[in-house]
């Protein structure tokens, strides 16, 4: 089994990468999303690698997130809670629209990310499924 992650590099990505690895005897692809934030970014294949990953992508995505994402969001005046624009949060269409590419590129059979506090989210990709 083949199975792409979202990747930050930090403590949650870095176990859970392990545990899919362990549980599901899986061959982990890291996926980063280069969307700005340029230092974080410094070793992050080498900590991919060292903590299981086969392999580690990363792709500069700034110029697709500024023009398709941040422009609009600020056209929309998408505000959140009255006082804040949307952060990370408007890059998760992008980097899942680019975790399903990669899959369907790399023949993996499924996606997966982490959240804090509970089980790691696995999307299984159906080939020709469509992500509109």
């Amino acid at each position: 089994m083949k199975i792409i992650l979202a990747y930050s590099g930090g403590l949650d990505t870095s176990v859970i990468l392990a545990w899919l690895k362990q549980n599901y005897d899986a061959e982990i692809i890291a996926f980063c999303a280069d969307i700005g934030q340029e230092e974080e970014l410094d070793g992050l294949t080498e900590k991919a690698l060292r903590t299981g990953a086969t392999k580690c992508i990363i792709e500069d995505l700034r110029e697709e997130f500024a023009r398709d994402f941040i422009f609009p969001m600020f056209q929309a005046d998408a505000i959140y809670e009255g006082q804040y624009f949307l952060g990370t949060s408007i890059a998760r269409p992008l980097i899942a629209k680019r975790m399903v590419e990669i899959a369907r590129a790399e023949s993996a059979e499924a996606i997966a990310h982490g959240r804090r506090k509970i089980s790691p989210t696995i999307s299984w990709a159906r080939r020709n499924d469509c992500i509109c």
